[in-house]
């Protein structure tokens, strides 16, 4: 079992989280900005999150994390639906799941608490995505 948990979560998990860093930095900035700066709803400002920090975090993990040599557009296309399934599971059950714990706070504290909620839920999710689906390590 040890052993398994070690696998899971060896050093591309470290580099994984380094990488993620910058990136959550990144989408942050820009998601927090377009909800509560730039007035857009809660779908469109954590998706437009998600579009140049994919493309960071495609080049950076692939590279650096994951160390994928695979040729041509397949580990692309996989990365792209990994994105997409992933951040349609984390938002979307963040969001409902905010709203129901927190009943009492106002629509724009709980969509800032859902973004929050999904980030964090999207990068686990993320990690397992790109490890096995994305750039098809061993686990």
């Amino acid at each position: 079992m040890k052993e398994r948990f070690s696998r899971l979560f060896d050093v591309s998990f470290l580099k994984f989280l380094a990488v993620g860093v910058l990136n959550t930095l990144l989408g942050a900035a820009i998601m927090y900005g377009l909800y509560n700066l730039a007035g857009w709803s809660y779908w469109p400002a954590t998706l437009a999150n998600y579009i140049p920090t994919s493309i960071l975090s495609f080049l950076l993990n692939r590279s650096f994390t994951f160390r994928d040599k695979e040729k041509g557009w397949r580990p692309a296309a996989r990365f792209a639906v990994n994105i997409a399934v992933c951040y349609l599971l984390a938002y979307g059950v963040a969001q409902p799941l905010v709203a129901f714990l927190f009943t009492a706070a106002g629509e724009t504290a709980r969509d800032n608490l859902s973004m929050l909620a999904g980030m964090g839920l999207f990068t686990l999710l993320n990690y397992f995505g790109q490890k096995f689906f994305a750039f098809r390590q061993r686990g």
